[in-house]
């Protein structure tokens, strides 16, 4: 039972529209959190430590606050995968100078693990909420966001972009979010009102992602290298222009051509995207979805059969405006856009089709852009 002076925290995984891949060349991405949440409910305690129950594992775990660089448990034995996260934000919060109690207490999460769907960040992101509350930390969500990519940086060990922390974290209701990985500059754009966001899990699970994503954050960095010859005012991909990225891709050697391909590409298409947003155009912002997955799957090389397939058999049910993979790829969740009066029979097709297809299940959510990380009292 949880004590009177515990408190609730939601936050909410996230899903991207448009802008995959460009987090770490500078660019703009266009995501959404999502109504699908880590719930923490933990209370403060005296001493010096950290208890908690993942609820979804049936593990528990105790660590203290004052040994944190030796990711261990209270018994000596390495931190489980699940407890690096909060761990990790107690760690950066340290190293900032900021108070962090001892709490105890339980979390569970409906944002599917290894879906592309951020569940880490929305961990890290209740439990950085919760020691701002329980310490009082002058911090805006932008900030504690940086907090949570550093844990997840140098703690989990994961290279992350923001994206993923600042979504949970900036979360606006019924709105995507315009937001400038480089200036970290942000605004909401509301979505319309007859469209809803559909997620499908494809139910499979990313493999080698780890060293393929290194590998195309590589290719990226050499096309860059060498496309600053004859463009040396570039800071980024996300500066090269289209005309500029066709008169000197011949300089590129195979791979990074095609990865800087999608790159300069993705960030024009968001460029659109956004026109089209601010206009009401759902069907121009659709199509870019479409050519964000071919260029995913074709240039960027990190789809897979599966989410091929419900790519595909989007594209062919009525309501659909646009379909495509989002997260790392390899695996994982596509993002589809649906006209709203067409949504409920749209996600019972494509779970019925893709299991005739593929003879794997997938999980298909209706969701809503969701307003960021919430605290409030338990009781409440």
């Amino acid at each position: 039972m949880m004590r009177s002076d515990s408190l609730t925290v939601l936050a909410p995984g996230r899903v991207n529209l448009l802008g995959e891949h460009v987090d770490y060349n500078g660019g703009v991405v266009l995501p959404a959190a999502i109504d699908r949440y880590v719930t923490l409910k933990a209370a403060p305690i005296r001493e010096r430590q950290v208890r908690l129950t993942a609820l979804d594992l049936g593990e528990t775990v105790a660590f203290h606050l004052d040994r944190l660089d030796d990711r261990l448990d209270a018994d000596g034995r390495p931190l489980p995968a699940w407890a690096i996260y909060p761990a990790g934000v107690a760690w950066a919060a340290a190293r900032r100078g900021l108070p962090i109690s001892g709490c105890e207490g339980e979390y569970s999460s409906s944002v599917p693990i290894g879906g592309g769907l951020s569940s880490s960040a929305a961990v890290e992101t209740a439990f950085a909420a919760l020691w701002r509350t329980f310490g009082g930390w002058q911090m805006d969500n932008l900030e504690l966001a940086r907090l949570c990519q550093e844990a997840e940086n140098q703690y989990a060990g994961v290279n992350c972009g923001l994206m993923d922390q600042f979504a949970s974290a900036n979360g606006v209701e019924d709105s995507l979010l315009w937001f400038d990985t480089r200036s970290l500059e942000w605004r909401a754009l509301p979505l319309p009102r007859d469209i809803r966001i559909v997620i499908a899990d494809s139910s499979v699970r990313r493999s080698l992602a780890a060293s393929a994503y290194n590998d195309r954050r590589a290719a990226c960095e050499q096309a860059l290298r060498i496309l600053r010859g004859p463009l040396p005012q570039i800071r980024d991909l996300r500066d090269v222009s289209p005309a500029e990225f066709e008169r000197h891709q011949d300089l590129l050697p195979k791979i990074p051509r095609k990865r800087a391909r999608h790159v300069v590409y993705e960030c024009d298409r968001v460029e659109n995207a956004v026109k089209a947003l601010e206009t009401g155009d759902s069907e121009t912002f659709g199509q870019l979805m479409f050519r964000c997955h071919s260029s995913l799957r074709d240039d960027y090389e990190v789809s897979c059969p599966e989410l091929d397939a419900l790519v595909n058999i989007a594209a062919e049910l009525p309501g659909c405006l646009g379909a495509r993979l989002t997260g790392a790829g390899f695996g994982g969740c596509t993002v589809n856009l649906v006209k709203a009066d067409q949504a409920q029979d749209f996600a019972a097709q494509l779970r019925q089709r893709y299991q005739q297809v593929s003879g794997k299940k997938a999980e298909v959510y209706l969701c809503r852009a969701s307003a960021g990380v919430r605290v409030r009292p338990s009781g409440e």
